[in-house]
């Protein structure tokens, strides 16, 4: 049975499971042309956003993601590395501006945000200078309180990043380490303190087509719906429990990401983890049915990425150019 969020979530119209089904299950044809009528009737400028996400405190982390290569209960060979300077990210936070990034996401190999310590604040610092360089800034933390969320928006994050990954009824054979719930709670915190939030999953990892649509369902009923929905195929890890997990089928990318956009008219799409495993014409099949963010540079938290200089060939070849930050991104001093 698919798990209803608490409250704030509650839209008067949410998409079913059995409704998404049908948009899932057209011949593919048919779902992309649905997807890019919707699409062209929301974006009409023909942009890409380009996202860099930085790793600003890397491996150890206490959880058991069974996809990830940052916990601290596998064997992946990933050098733990302690968080990040402010000069050392805002470094980083320039060169992916001067490259054409309009959204800089920090990410911390962290159970969840302990606000009043010395790294939390240090992290708040850190946000607020490279706010100055009139980035989005989205920071994914882990769990949130509500006045981790408060001070998180008034440092200038402008979305936060906390994945469902997948359905409720399969996230126990993926962690056991926190709930389903305890990531609602997670994404309730961030809209009540008036953040945007990302909010996607990762296929591949074992989970049914319906599994996937379950998620989308619960994202369905965020209210605010999410700003951006990023859409992630597995990258097995050598070390971790779904390193032997076969490669996602291109056209069941596609075909999530054409529902993806049809479900979520106005939110980013976005096209991330696992890119580098897809093919440029597959990539411009995604494109095509509706995703319109990628993650741009060589690198993801641990993972690679496509080289910066294919990704801007091949969006010069598809006719795209780089989405503008929102003007309405907070300035801080």
């Amino acid at each position: 049975m698919l798990t209803t969020p608490q409250k704030p979530f509650a839209r008067k119209e949410v998409t079913t499971l059995e409704a998404l089904q049908k948009i899932y299950n057209q011949p593919l044809f048919d779902l992309i042309d649905q997807a890019r009528r919707v699409y062209l009737q929301h974006w009409k400028n023909n942009e890409i956003q380009l996202c860099t996400l930085l790793s600003i405190k890397t491996g150890g982390c206490s959880e058991d993601c069974s996809y990830c290569a940052q916990s601290a209960r596998y064997d992946t060979g990933l050098e733990k590395e302690k968080l990040l300077t402010t000069a050392e990210v805002m470094e980083a936070a320039q060169r992916a501006k001067a490259t054409g990034s309009t959204r800089f996401c920090m990410g911390a190999a962290w159970k969840g945000v302990r606000e009043g310590t010395q790294q939390f604040e240090t992290v708040l610092q850190t946000i607020r200078t490279v706010s100055t360089l009139g980035m989005e800034i989205c920071v994914t933390l882990g769990e949130l309180t509500d006045e981790a969320a408060r001070q998180l928006r008034a440092a200038g994050v402008t979305a936060y990043n906390h994945n469902l990954d997948t359905s409720a009824e399969f996230y126990p054979n993926i962690v056991t380490t926190h709930t389903y719930q305890n990531r609602l709670d997670t994404i309730q915190a961030a809209q009540r303190a008036g953040l945007s939030v990302c909010c996607g999953g990762i296929i591949g990892m074992g989970e049914t087509v319906d599994d996937r649509l379950k998620m989308l369902a619960v994202l369905a009923q965020f209210d605010p719906p999410p700003e951006s929905v990023p859409i992630n195929c597995l990258v097995p890890i050598p070390g971790t429990p779904l390193e032997e997990q076969p490669p996602v089928d291109v056209l069941e990318l596609v075909r999530l990401i054409a529902t993806a956009r049809v479900t979520f008219p106005t939110a980013k799409v976005r096209l991330s983890a696992g890119r580098q495993q897809v093919s440029r014409e597959g990539q411009a099949l995604c494109f095509y049915a509706g995703a319109n963010s990628i993650f741009y540079g060589n690198k993801l938290l641990t993972t690679g990425n496509p080289e910066s200089d294919a990704d801007l060939q091949l969006l010069t070849d598809l006719g795209f150019t780089a989405q503008k930050p929102y003007s309405d991104v907070p300035k801080h001093l």
